[in-house]
């Protein structure tokens, strides 16, 4: 699904025509589920599925969002996002975002960033949703990522 290369993990998007706003680019709030899409990707590259963190009795939730604009992604543009962690906490832990792209019509365009971004997540209990510690098998696979970025 996902792929790593120079820029660390990223996952291939081709944006949709139903992303697409009136001025010819995708809309702001796509980039979120960009970001969600990829981090469900990065977890499970890093060996840590949904369902399986599920069964262990947890799961996380976006406590905080940014996104920074920096150029347009265009329909039909050839789209990377990348993702870092860049912290880990107790209970939360923070996924950094970059959008990449290069022009549909033109492969050599070097690539460019277009939209930086990060998340706040926090894990909690799937019985009563209640802020718990970062389990292990996440808070390893999170750490082997910030000593290859760190």
């Amino acid at each position: 699904m996902g792929q790593v290369t120079d820029t660390g993990f990223a996952l291939p998007i081709v944006p949709r025509y139903a992303e697409i706003d009136q001025q010819g680019v995708v809309f702001n709030g796509h980039y979120l589920t960009w970001f969600d899409e990829a981090c469900t990707a990065f977890l499970d590259h890093l060996g840590v599925t949904y369902p399986g963190l599920i069964a262990s009795g947890h799961d996380f939730q976006v406590v905080h969002s940014e996104i920074d604009f920096v150029a347009p992604v265009r329909w039909r543009d050839a789209v990377r996002v990348t993702v870092a962690c860049e912290r880990i906490g107790s209970t939360s832990f923070t996924l950094g975002f970059a959008v990449r792209r290069q022009a549909g019509d033109d492969s050599d365009t070097p690539e460019q960033v277009a939209v930086r971004g990060r998340n706040v997540y926090v894990v909690v209990s799937t019985d009563d949703w209640a802020k718990r510690p970062i389990p292990d098998l996440l808070r390893e696979a999170l750490a082997t990522t910030l000593a290859e970025i760190g």
